[in-house]
């Protein structure tokens, strides 16, 4: 296992990496972590903390497993009880990451014994006494120690890394660099073409390419003091000399240090993080309620508050009178909230999957944080509340009766939401949309709450991915034996194994949810539903779910990751906006021109290799195919605009210089190498000389345009061989030549190329380069017909190329067999040599081109806990928008917010208001358009003007007499075949028509769609 010290597997860890990075990974996999206390909480930090990959995680937990341990216990079942928790759940974990061993310690009779460990987490297992005993030992051997505790709704942790702790990167966002178009004596930086620099006061930056300021570029760091969003000043230069163009800034990040306090120094003195300032005051009043609650357990030889017992609850509250007059500082004078006090009483022998996978998720990344430097830690408290996830007790009362244990595995959850509540879960019925990160999650802990497992309830999941070996590091519910299967069949069988009641209830499909599948979810499918949530990781997919719900009227719950960053969405009927109503604004596209003949950024570059890809290895043997396949297939591609020459061309060049063997892909690659890294710059620099200068006299190579170099071939830079090598291999995969092993050495790449003959490059006169990116395109309208005619006349038959198929290289960004990345790493940074941008390792690149989402199970761990929270206000049909929170956090600040959902917006017609998103006309029945037409006359004050159904007008109020006449008798659906010439498939049972209506002073009025329950 020594290797792991110097080695990452970035098949497992891909995702990962791009959050944490490689030197914080490393860091981890030199680190021993203790975990005391394996109930559901602490199981779930172990999980997080083994999937992320440490050098060695070590479990503590003697204690015998019992049935109410699996209320949140997924690692546990009935066979269990009994059996010593960490022993029991040595087995599970060790599956989840063959790089991280678990081992169990058979005693912790001794602080000393903790020597061997970086970090040390303890959970609600262990008292507040021995907490204070071991945070006091790791904080005099410079250990990292974390505790956590959860009680029903309530949570909190305490981070204590020691006295001098390093952060070597405080938020883990990307350096910010920038272009820069001046620099004064006194130190004023200005920004090229008013682009934002982001930085902020206290950063530190370094220049390079400075001409004027040469010493600038000597690597030295500067701190910034921010005048605007366009300009920072570094200090006084005015020794350097004068500026004369160009620079760009870089941010270097400089580690920090953080000095922590000690559990039993902190307690009178709480260094607090607010986890949501809309319950600000309530922070402290937990930090006296949680120390209470462990001297109730003292008091009453471990036995916590019974739930909904008034006289615990007044000794609790009688607890954190006497600990506020002895820690006056806490309170700062404040009364003790003798209702809050009450309800974590009631809650105190709780146990709620939401909570404990939030606070797994945040103690988790604070473990990594401990282990590796990476992000800033939590300082020091950090107390949490869900009390509006209570049900309406007019509905569902809770009591000493309904909150009564019953012997079974959710006693811990009715202890906070009683027996009534818990049958409304369990007879719940729901559709999860995706079963990957999130959906993995999100069944775990519908498992452990009993989500749909009532004799009317069931859980239906759909996911057409299958598994692969990047998805074990965060989907936990798969294992190495799963790649290649279907996750939502794999994930449904494992929460079967976690909780055997789901057996028979949980359902899952390998389709899509579109329009391609609205056959299969259907009116009736949808209808029966009480409401969705979504795991899924594209916006489209997002909005199509949430048009279903809206349509059908059900609650959807919404949430998404990226990297350290959650959020969560609640979107509920009649009462907010839908996931739709608020969009992000569109990625910034890259000028083409800027593609084509000026980048100044290694993402230009990436972007531009991508696309070569794209032509060279998929569109090329695309067209070639559909040229053969499709007799209409060049007649088609003349109606179309674009490069109509060079896609004939293209196809002449495939039909005509098909190689015969490897070597002769060999030599393809080495002429696209000569191509173009010499000859294009070259000609670049024919029509823009070195020297050029603008109409208006200004150098033509300054700001964003960078004077390129050509490349001179040499088969020892790494770039230019793997470019060499990517090519062939894909050139050779694209006409299915079969590659002898022997052809992959350096040696047999050297003598193919040493003997052949490269041409010499010659200036083009004609050519015409396009400059900005608002210009016309100076080559627009160059081809000629009769060029064209003539290339489509040299065109073979396609039926004599009957046998003659390329194989397109769809772009797959995992496998790094198939020389994909290989090609585009190579490509991009030999362009960039070109340019003189600083080149991307394969890591990188890939990250950008493979347009990879970073994600880490900690983020999604959390994520899906705050989801959870919000699916009991669902469940219990809170009506009160303020109940409801929309949830955003950063673990790497670490940031908590939370907001009220906007609510829906309302219209208005003839005095009467409707909710724009929610309502509808709805009609029963294939009404005849006659009688549809009388309805809104007379029940609504409006007249119908215009009719449509998808794209089709089936009504005007201006359609001649003899049209009305033969459309008002027709029935709805007649209508439609009529008019459409189709008729409407007999799995559509509702119909949506688009309506303009005139209101009853004659002006036109904006109302809902009609939608037609067949």
């Amino acid at each position: 296992m020594s290797k792991l010290n110097e080695e990452i597997d970035e098949g497992l860890y891909s995702r990962q990496l791009y959050v944490l990075g490689k030197e914080a990974m490393l860091k981890m996999q030199l680190s021993n972590v203790l975990i005391v206390g394996l109930k559901g909480l602490g199981i779930e930090i172990a999980k997080n903390v083994a999937l992320a990959g440490v050098k060695s995680l070590t479990l503590f937990d003697p204690e015998p497993v019992t049935l109410q341990d699996l209320s949140t216990q997924f690692f546990l079942n009935e066979n269990d009880i009994g059996k010593k928790r960490d022993l029991a759940s040595q087995s599970k974990l060790e599956e989840l990451n063959a790089y991280v061993p678990i081992k169990v310690l058979d005693h912790l009779n001794d602080e000393s014994e903790l020597g061997s460990f970086q970090v040390v987490v303890a959970t609600e297992t262990v008292s507040l006494e021995d907490k204070i005993k071991i945070n006091s030992y790791c904080h005099a051997n410079d250990i990292k120690f974390v505790s956590t505790e959860t009680r029903g709704l309530f949570g909190n942790v305490f981070v204590d890394f020691g006295d001098d702790f390093t952060i070597i990167d405080p938020t883990g966002e990307e350096p910010r660099t920038g272009m820069v178009s001046d620099i004064e004596a006194d130190g004023t930086v200005t920004m090229l073409d008013d682009n934002r620099h982001g930085l902020e006061d206290g950063n530190y930056v370094k220049f390079s390419e400075v001409e004027g300021l040469e010493k600038l570029n000597d690597g030295t760091l500067y701190k910034v003091e921010v005048l605007g969003p366009f300009a920072f000043r570094i200090g006084s230069i005015e020794h350097f000399g004068t500026y004369k163009k160009g620079g760009v800034f870089t941010e270097v990040k400089v580690p920090q240090k953080m000095s922590f306090k000690s559990l039993k120094d902190s307690i009178q003195n709480p260094e607090l993080i607010f986890s949501d300032f809309a319950k600000f005051e309530r922070s402290a009043q937990l930090h006296l309620g949680f120390q209470a609650l462990h001297h109730f357990k003292i008091r009453h030889q471990d036995q916590l508050p019974r739930p909904m017992n008034n006289e615990d609850a007044n000794e609790l509250v009688k607890l954190v009178t006497d600990l506020a007059a002895q820690q006056p500082n806490v309170l700062s004078g404040a009364d003790v909230n003798e209702k809050l006090i009450r309800e974590l009483s009631y809650q105190a022998r709780g146990d709620i999957p939401g909570v404990v996978a939030l606070f797994g998720g945040l103690v988790a990344q604070e473990v990594l944080k401990a282990c590796s430097g990476k992000f800033t830690p939590l300082k020091q408290y950090m107390y949490f509340d869900s009390l509006e996830s209570l049900p309406d007790v007019k509905n569902f009362p809770r009591n000493e009766e309904t909150t009564q244990a019953i012997n079974c595995r959710y006693d811990n959850q009715i202890a906070v939401y009683g027996i009534d509540f818990q049958k409304k879960v369990a007879n719940s019925k729901v559709f999860l949309v995706g079963s990957g990160a999130i959906g993995c999650e999100m069944l775990k802990n519908w498992a452990l709450m009993g989500l749909g497992s009532g004799s009317d309830g069931y859980v239906v999941v759909t996911d057409n991915d299958t598994i692969e070996k990047s998805n074990l590091n965060r989907q936990f519910l798969f294992r190495s034996k799963d790649v290649g299967r279907n996750k939502s069949e794999v994930a449904a069988e494992a929460v079967v194994a976690m909780n055997s009641d789901l057996k028979g209830k949980i359902e899952p499909k390998i389709d899509k949810v579109g329009t391609e599948s609205e056959e299969i979810f259907n009116d009736a499918f949808w209808q029966d539903l009480d409401f969705v949530t979504n795991a899924l990781d594209n916006v489209d997919a997002r909005t199509y779910v949430d048009r279903r719900c809206v349509f059908y009227r059900k609650p959807l719950l919404e949430s998404g990751t990226l990297g350290t960053k959650g959020n969560t969405q609640v979107v509920v009927p009649r009462l907010t906006e839908s996931y739709s109503s608020s969009r992000d604004p569109p990625e910034k596209s890259i000028p083409l021109c800027t593609l084509r003949s000026f980048p100044s950024k290694i993402d230009h570059t990436i972007a531009w290799a991508k696309s070569l890809f794209q032509g060279y290895f998929f569109d090329v043997p695309e067209n070639v195919n559909m040229f053969i396949s499709q007799p209409d297939f060049i007649e088609q591609t003349l109606k179309q605009s674009g490069d109509v020459k060079g896609i004939i061309e293209s196809i002449l060049d495939s039909i005509n210089n098909k190689p015969k063997n490897f070597e002769e892909c060999i030599q393809w690659a080495r002429l696209e190498f000569e191509k173009k890294f010499n000859h294009d710059i070259k000609q670049l620099l024919y029509n823009f000389p070195a020297d050029a200068k603008t109409s208006s006299g200004e150098p033509f190579w300054s700001g964003a345009k960078r004077a390129p170099t050509p490349l001179i071939f040499n088969i020892n830079e790494e770039n230019h061989y793997d470019f060499v090598v990517g090519g062939a291999n894909l050139r050779a995969f694209n006409f299915g030549l079969n590659i002898d092993g022997s052809s992959q050495s350096k040696d047999f790449y050297e003598s193919v190329i040493e003997n052949m003959d490269i041409p010499v490059f010659k200036p083009n006169v004609n050519l015409k380069i396009q400059v900005n990116d608002e210009d016309p395109d100076p080559n627009a309208g160059t081809q000629s017909g009769d060029e064209v005619d003539t290339l489509i006349k040299s065109l073979p038959a396609p039926s004599s190329l009957s046998h003659f198929a390329l194989q397109p290289a769809e772009f797959e960004k995992d496998d790094d067999s198939n020389h994909h990345i290989e090609f585009i790493t190579a490509c991009s940074n030999c362009r960039a040599e070109n340019y003189s941008i600083e080149l991307a390792d394969r890591q990188k690149t890939k990250f950008i081109a493979g347009r990879i989402i970073p994600a880490i199970a900690t983020t999604t761990g959390l994520v899906t806990g705050l989801v959870n929270l919000e699916l009991y206000k669902i469940v219990d049909g809170k009506d009160d928008i303020e109940q409801y929170k929309n949830g955003f956090v950063n673990l790497a600040l670490p940031f908590f917010g939370f907001s009220e959902p906007i609510a829906s917006p309302k219209g208005k017609y003839n005095e009467k208001t409707y909710d724009k998103i929610w309502d509808r006309f709805d009609i029963q029945g294939d009404i005849k358009l006659q009688e549809l037409i009388d309805n809104f006359e007379k029940n609504e004050g409006l007249e119908i003007t215009m009719l449509s159904y998808g794209v089709s007008l089936l009504y005007a109020s201006f359609f001649p007499p003899k049209k009305l006449k033969d459309r008002l008798n027709l029935p709805i659906t007649e209508l439609v075949k009529v008019v459409t010439k189709n008729e409407v498939p007999s799995h559509v049972r509702t119909m949506i028509l688009e309506i303009c209506t005139d209101d009853k002073d004659g002006e036109d009025a904006e109302v809902p769609y009609i939608t037609i329950h067949l």
